[in-house]
């Protein structure tokens, strides 16, 4: 229970030192998949940041005056779930008239943000850390910008991977996760200057 912490480092912290894909490693599924394509996984980050604040607010606001009030906590895992596949199936048709590019590049993993573990655990961490609204703001939105510059940052370094000289047993997902490991260490390198865990 944080309620006292200020919600710009929240914002930071949830960037940085707190990254949801890079320190606790939610939503590696769509995230390792999707890093193929530079393109790709700037839009699925997009859409990921997108549904990642959305959803927190919507989901701090059914907390507090639907799940809490009416003593349906036995529920809460449904209910996030329920607002959460609500706001990706708005976005899924949004992006199908706006870009239909990029929804046939995205393909299945656009409905899939429904599942993506890294959003309902945004949604349980402002929940079990009892954060205000203005801190749920600011830790959904910092933490999706965080899966986004993630997924975004080993799109970049995948592309460079790609044309360099690699160990036959190391292609394809071996060195992924090699990778992914290393930007997960970088990534560790900022915790003492921001800890909100």
């Amino acid at each position: 229970m944080m309620p006292d912490i200020n919600p710009l480092v929240l914002f930071f912290a949830s960037i940085f030192t707190s990254n949801i894909l890079l320190s606790n490693f939610l939503g590696m599924c769509s995230f390792i998949s999707i890093s193929k394509s530079l393109k790709s996984s700037n839009g699925l980050g997009m859409a990921v940041t997108m549904v990642m604040t959305v959803t927190t607010v919507l989901n701090w606001g059914v907390e507090k005056y639907i799940i809490v009030p009416f003593q349906l906590e036995y529920l809460r895992y449904i209910i996030y779930i329920i607002v959460i596949a609500a706001v990706v199936q708005i976005l899924e048709m949004v992006i199908d008239r706006v870009s239909p590019n990029l929804y046939i590049s995205l393909g299945i993993f656009l409905p899939l943000i429904t599942v993506n573990c890294a959003i309902l655990g945004v949604a349980l961490f402002m929940q079990l850390r009892n954060y205000s609204l203005i801190q749920s703001v600011f830790f959904g939105f910092g933490s999706g910008i965080g899966w986004w510059l993630a997924i975004v940052l080993l799109a970049a370094i995948r592309a460079k991977v790609d044309k360099s000289p690699v160990p036959a047993p190391l292609k394809g997902v071996g060195i992924t996760l090699i990778t992914i490991g290393i930007m997960a260490m970088a990534f560790i390198g900022f915790a003492g200057m921001i800890n909100v865990q």
